[in-house]
């Protein structure tokens, strides 16, 4: 497998856009400024030759990417000065783009059985260098790929510094970027659907001074660092589907056993004691006063379920799990004291999670990137690549129109195919 770079250029917002503007990072987006996330889109364009490529779609996505844009770098303070990051636009930024082309077997690539992990990765551009001046280094935030696989279809790499946005905001910008690329820079249609972001941050209060407690906590971070792999990793990513239909019958499995269970969830974590499991639940809509939906940033807090080996064993280990998981919705979305309380304890714990028995999660079904259409109908596939090293399980919306999980995992290749067994095996005894 081969990818050839074909073009390397720079995308900057249009002449109108504002000389300048800064952002203020709040303590949602602190918590992960050491983390990049890297995510694919695969199209299925079957007609594409190369000429219509780069003559006609790269054009196209340059200028809708360009009237989505407000590009821009986050400035890192250096000497100690106690200021904070901050996410700044000047006249002049852009962000990288790469085109590049692919003989990779399209179709390979876009199936949910096992492949190496490392295949992704050709896909994904890295952030480009920081910038160094006297008091601070101004850092890219975000870099973008687009790859051609002749005749066979499209691939779109996304690589950013996750203080920026959570998955909320991610999926909002691709659904703005390719309703301009599709409707050819009418933005009127972002208008009907609410798709522009509110930048507002006002609203969000830190009366317990969160957002200096988490940068005193972060800032030990070189700010140049971005998580690095060694390759071959050794790994094979596969995906797992979730139909709507197994949803339900876990479901009303559980509710039969726990009838007073509010929340209920269809995880199933691994043979071990103790077990943890780790997620994110979004705050707009829990904040008082609460963020609109389009909040542009982060506005996730992170919770963690626990139970133990001998609650998940035998048939009623789903039903164990959704109780911890209930419990831990309960404690943390429902807390007296507000949402954030307990903020910095949790993170704390989750930290102290490393090396342990842990299943951690990222994303979230609510999102539907297969609904990002640049004009070329439903994404074909997402992949995470970001939990690759990180060893997370991604959960977003099925590519199934008819509802559904899809999840994605990566592992070495003889513990997953043992996960894959036993995944199957599991989920048809509840049928």
């Amino acid at each position: 497998m081969a990818t050839t770079v074909l073009e390397l250029c720079q995308v900057a917002p249009p002449p109108n856009a504002v000389e300048e503007q800064r952002l203020p990072l709040v303590h949602f987006d602190i918590m992960f400024l050491p983390i990049v996330s890297r995510i694919t889109l695969f199209y299925q364009l079957p007609c594409c030759s190369k000429s219509h490529f780069l003559e006609s779609i790269i054009p196209n996505l340059k200028n809708s990417l360009s009237l989505t844009l407000k590009a821009g770098n986050i400035i890192f303070p250096l000497n100690n000065t106690g200021k904070k990051p901050i996410p700044r636009y000047v006249l002049g930024d852009s962000v990288s783009l790469t085109i590049a082309e692919s003989n990779a077997d399209f179709h390979h690539l876009t199936g949910d059985h096992a492949l190496e992990a490392d295949i992704f990765h050709a896909f994904v551009p890295p952030l480009p260098k920081p910038n160094s001046y006297d008091d601070y280094i101004s850092i890219p935030v975000v870099s973008l790929q687009v790859t051609l696989f002749p005749n066979k279809g499209i691939c779109i790499g996304f690589t950013n510094k996750h203080c920026i946005d959570d998955g909320a905001t991610l999926t909002g910008f691709l659904q703005a970027w390719s309703s301009i690329n599709k409707f050819n820079g009418d933005d009127d249609y972002l208008q009907q659907e609410n798709y522009l972001p509110c930048y507002d941050r006002t609203t969000i209060e830190d009366p317990n001074g969160l957002d200096l407690i988490l940068w005193n906590q972060m800032k030990m971070f070189s700010p140049t660092l971005s998580p690095t792999i060694s390759f071959p990793t050794d790994r094979v990513q596969a995906t797992f589907i979730v139909s709507e239909a197994d949803i339900k019958r876990l479901k009303s499995i559980v509710l039969e056993k726990l009838p007073s269970l509010a929340h209920v969830s269809t995880f199933l974590t691994d043979d071990n004691e103790p077990e943890y499991f780790t997620f994110a639940a979004d705050c707009r809509l829990r904040l008082k006063p609460p963020l609109p939906y389009t909040y542009f940033g982060n506005c996730v807090t992170l919770a963690k379920a626990e139970t133990t080996h001998g609650n998940l064993k035998g048939n009623e280990g789903v039903v164990a799990a959704a109780e911890a998981i209930s419990e831990a919705i309960h404690k943390t979305l429902y807390n007296e004291k507000g949402i954030l309380d307990g903020v910095v304890n949790r993170l704390k714990e989750l930290k102290e999670l490393a090396g342990k028995r842990a299943v951690r999660v990222s994303r979230s079904p609510r999102f539907d990137l297969y609904g990002v259409d640049f004009g070329w109908g439903r994404t074909k596939k997402f992949e995470p690549v970001s939990i690759d090293p990180r060893g997370f399980f991604s959960l977003s919306k099925s590519r199934t129109i008819g509802g559904g999980v899809q999840i994605s995992y990566s592992k070495p290749k003889i513990q997953m195919e043992r996960f894959a067994a036993i995944f199957n095996q599991e989920l048809r005894g509840y049928s």
